[in-house]
């Protein structure tokens, strides 16, 4: 029997610190065995990691996922660009609108769904330095006023 539900194996946690994420959209990913059985492993990286479109086809560029150490000769370049999965009326409208307005898709987070690899991609759009110094802010705000409430309740 396999196991049901969602298994978060990594995020993208750079991606929310970079960019704000207007929209997300679940893909598939086009991988071969022993990818599959190295990210099981938990080794893949989507720090670095981008989405574009070519010919009407939506591919992942930059993502790591580590050689599986028992896959020997059928383990695939770490680097290389694979194919995402999604409808193509989908992949349509999200060339028109990151055309349109400048936006640019970012893989936010990989995961299982029912013993399928999923990958979660945002629509984002660039954050400007005083951005991230605003959302540090209201970050090092909150966690003070968190302090504050516990010290008082003890």
């Amino acid at each position: 029997m396999r196991s049901k539900g969602t298994k978060t194996i990594a995020e993208n946690r750079k991606a929310r610190h970079e960019y704000f994420v207007l929209e997300a959209f679940e893909a598939g990913i086009e991988l071969v065995g022993t990818e599959v059985k190295s990210i099981r492993q938990g080794g893949v990286n989507l720090k670095d990691s981008w989405c574009s479109i070519d010919k009407g086809e939506l591919f992942i560029k930059g993502m790591h996922i580590s050689p599986y150490e028992k896959g020997n000769i059928f383990n695939r370049d770490p680097l290389r660009v694979r194919k995402l999965l999604m409808h193509r009326r989908e992949i349509n409208k999200l060339y028109g609108t990151i055309k349109q307005d400048g936006l640019t898709l970012i893989p936010l987070s990989i995961y299982f769904k029912d013993s399928k690899v999923k990958l979660q991609l945002g629509l984002c759009k660039g954050k400007k330095l005083y951005d991230k110094r605003a959302d540090a802010a209201k970050r090092d705000a909150k966690r003070e006023i968190d302090r504050n409430i516990k010290a008082r309740n003890q």
